[in-house]
């Protein structure tokens, strides 16, 4: 979400004291990255009403509210977007609440579809759903959900169905310990601090040169698999919904084709643009041969369970069963037919290598139920013995020194800091961690670019390479 290294500072332009500690803000320090918190709102000071709110808070661009109540919770709320008495219902896919009761701060995203509150002239609320400072007094108030129109009729009619659904899934009696009496409420501006530019020893070592590119892509072309039956190997690749597998595949697909392609469906929506498991061959120019690996899609992961892509369906595919083009069905997981399913799939059917997709602006939101379905994916993909990598996407986004140039990536202690965390949090060694960007709006190839990307392609084969000695016969 802001890029930049691990620090963080509270300034004030007003004679105020902040009541956060300085633990807690670190932690959410680690949520919102290289920021500034300047104190605009303090409840005690100015009053729990929504006009003193207002007077203080609008028009100051991404805020972060913090409450604490007698019970001694500390808990609240950020948005990105403006408060500005509008009117209007905001989307705004960064919002989430916190709780910072434990040694990891609890981190709620607002729920795709929904929207994350109304900016109108009343008390702030996160989803028309929590109000803090409630009816001008130090109350915290759950309403409870908003009404969210979704796809789909009435049985037995021709109208959309209306269904209630929460912007936010929580536990009152986790976020705030069910104690609705606040004993203080406070309101920062969150900007984003300037990284100054220090020349530092790269972390990792790569060779930015056209011929680095060149003898990288002259390796992919040439690769051969030890194991005769394999002409291809198949890489999957799977991650939440908008982190970038679709991209990668453009991207590698932009390459070798020498100009900017758009094969696979790729975007921002809030859920998944893949609904099909797609098998991407690559061919080394619009004449040339297909290269020797496949990148294998799938539909994005979801929190919620009976949304995204099933695990029971990622068991299939690494076994091989699943054909190209099934169209996934998050209610329902994948079934063979009877003469497939009695026949065991091929070496070349099957999945050899596995690719995490996590998007590097959103790691620190990613909700502890994502993360214990990847963890169960690992757990299947380790008895399978086969080989794992993590991308970790968006790098320029994350870090305004890497959205600059490119070349000072492992000369960034941020996101160094962002692959130690996403090292710790899939349980996979940080060398098997690769940062990368993907094409996304530039009009011509880029060498930077391409050297990142080709680099983290030669290393899914290698790793490729690794399973299939471990399963070829002796």
């Amino acid at each position: 979400m802001f890029g930049s290294r691990f620090e963080s500072h509270i300034t004030h332009k007003y004679p105020l004291t902040s009541n956060l500690p300085e633990e807690k803000r670190k932690q959410l320090c680690a949520l919102l990255g290289n920021v500034e918190l300047t104190l605009l709102y303090k409840a005690s000071v100015h009053g729990y009403n929504a006009s003193a709110f207002h007077q203080r808070c609008d028009r100051q661009g991404p805020t972060l509210l913090v409450a604490y109540n007698r019970s001694g919770y500390i808990f609240g709320g950020y948005t990105s977007v403006d408060y500005a008495q509008s009117g209007q219902y905001i989307k705004d896919g960064e919002a989430f609440l916190f709780n910072l009761q434990g040694k990891i701060p609890v981190c709620i995203k607002v729920n795709s579809g929904c929207n994350a509150r109304l900016d109108d002239s009343r008390e702030p609320n996160f989803g028309q759903q929590l109000y803090f400072c409630y009816n001008n007094q130090p109350v915290v108030y759950d309403q409870g959900g908003n009404s969210f129109q979704k796809g789909g009729f009435s049985f037995g009619t021709s109208s959309p169905r209306e269904v209630w659904i929460n912007a936010f899934l929580f536990n009152p009696a986790t976020l705030y310990g069910n104690d609705t009496q606040l004993t203080e409420c406070e309101v920062y501006k969150v900007e984003q601090k300037p990284q100054v530019s220090v020349k530092e020893n790269p972390w990792r070592n790569v060779l930015w040169k056209a011929e680095r590119r060149d003898e990288l892509m002259k390796m992919i072309r040439n690769y051969k698999s030890m194991i005769p039956s394999v002409s291809q190997v198949r890489i999957l690749m799977i991650g939440p919904v908008g982190a970038g597998k679709s991209s990668f595949f453009n991207s590698i697909n932009s390459i070798f084709m020498g100009r900017m392609t758009s094969k696979a469906m790729s975007g921002s929506a809030g859920t998944s643009l893949t609904t099909q498991f797609r098998t991407y061959p690559v061919k080394d120019g619009r004449e040339g041969k297909p290269l020797p690996f496949v990148l294998c899609d799938t539909m994005g992961l979801e929190e919620q369970s009976g949304a995204g892509l099933d695990i029971d369906d990622i068991s299939s595919i690494l076994q091989g069963h699943v054909p190209d083009r099934y169209k996934f069905n998050p209610m329902a997981s994948y079934q063979p037919d009877e003469q497939k399913a009695s026949r065991p799939a091929s070496l070349q059917e099957k999945i050899h290598c596995v690719v995490y997709v996590i998007d590097g602006t959103k790691i620190s939101l990613v909700s502890s139920k994502l993360e214990e379905k990847l963890a169960a994916i690992r757990r299947k993909v380790n008895s399978l013995g086969i080989a794992q990598i993590v991308l970790m996407t968006k790098v320029d986004e994350a870090c305004p020194l890497v959205e600059e140039d490119l070349q000072s990536l492992y000369v960034s202690s941020y996101i160094k800091t962002k692959v130690q965390e996403v090292s710790s949090r899939l349980g996979v060694p940080v060398s098997c961690v690769l940062p990368v960007k993907n094409y996304s709006q530039e009009l011509e190839l880029e060498l930077n670019c391409d050297v990142l990307l080709l680099t983290a392609l030669q290393q899914m084969l290698n790793f490729a390479d690794d399973y299939l000695d471990d399963v070829s016969p002796v």
